[in-house]
């Protein structure tokens, strides 16, 4: 089953009536959800509207997705590694404020992760390649963190062994706040001029 949707906020009438027309040459069964759409599809079911636990049920049990370049809808396909193809909605048809969707796709299918179709034209052969697409895995911000820090000590582990076999004698300088810093350099300064003061007192 291909799972088709527009996302929850704006209808997306273009990208609907695109795979309406393509539906008879995809052997996949489809399923959409097309919000308020004034555009009714013949060869697919759809829906307007879904809850997040249908959605996600419908994300996770499909095939592959068909999506606006909706950076909600992309996080949750990636995290089934679903393959996905997004069809950006346009500033021009004023299915959006800006083409921000556009920056989108070009990121994430220039990094592997979703194929992009940026015109009517493009959707077809793009959906054609859908069934054998094989999405990059994306690693998640935790597991990049600890693979940046595993990859920085395996490059500098000549230099770190030998530091941290120092750890257990090492012994680190108190850091001394403002006030007591004014306070040391007062007292030093008095040590060292002791002679002189004492010399001054007797004189008197």
């Amino acid at each position: 089953m291909i799972f088709l949707t527009v996302g929850t906020q704006f209808p997306f009438d273009r990208m609907v009536k695109a795979i309406d027309n393509l539906a008879k040459e995809i052997d996949d069964e489809i399923y959409a959800q097309m919000g308020e759409s004034s555009y009714k599809p013949i060869n697919f079911k759809a829906v307007q509207t879904m809850n997040a636990e249908n959605f996600e049920k419908y994300v996770r049990n499909a095939a592959s997705i068909i999506s606006h370049s909706g950076m909600g809808t992309i996080e949750t396909a990636l995290r089934y590694q679903k393959p996905m193809l997004v069809i950006p909605r346009l500033k021009r048809y004023g299915e959006v404020v800006n083409d921000h969707q556009v920056a989108i796709a070009k990121r994430f299918e220039a990094e592997g992760y979703l194929l992009a179709a940026y015109n009517e034209n493009e959707i077809g052969p793009k959906a054609g390649q859908l069934k054998n697409f094989v999405p990059r895995k994306r690693i998640n911000s935790s597991d990049a963190v600890i693979e940046k820090i595993t990859t920085f000590l395996n490059s500098n582990e000549n230099e770190i062994g030998p530091k941290a076999g120092q750890l257990k004698n090492f012994v680190p300088r108190k850091r001394i706040n403002s006030s007591d810093a004014v306070i040391e350099k007062i007292t030093t300064f008095l040590n060292s001029i002791e002679n002189e003061i004492y010399e001054l007192s007797i004189k008197k």
